[in-house]
């Protein structure tokens, strides 16, 4: 079981992704084009072309996860724009809003309550 935290670092790649692949190939995308590691324990959250499905990656210190979120009636609603940078952060209350289709961008979140630092 995945617990989404506020202290978790969560990164949107912008481009969508073919979702024939798998961990290996999703790994080698964080590394080569969106200059990460892979195995930092960061979520890697990738979308498919048609916006109607979402992977994520995480690497938990043992193993990987991948997550696959495939929506039942409609697509996503929103998404990151394209700039020129490949990832964008996320919060994770801004994270489980997207998973059930919501805008993130126009949700109004509470504050955490103490902020941790990231690593």
């Amino acid at each position: 079981m995945l617990a989404v935290v506020p202290q978790m670092r969560i990164l949107i790649a912008i481009e969508p992704v073919d979702f024939r692949f798998g961990i290996d190939r999703l790994s080698a995308l964080c590394r080569e084009k969106l200059q990460q590691d892979p195995y930092c324990g960061a979520a890697f959250v990738f979308r498919n072309r048609r916006g109607n499905s979402v992977r994520i990656l995480i690497y938990d210190g043992v193993g990987y996860w991948l997550v696959i979120r495939r929506f039942s009636r409609g697509r996503l609603r929103w998404w990151p724009s394209v700039t020129d940078q490949p990832l964008t952060q996320l919060a994770a209350q801004q994270l489980q809003i997207l998973l059930y289709q919501g805008s993130p961008a126009g949700a109004q979140l509470a504050e955490d309550w103490r902020r941790l630092p990231l690593p």
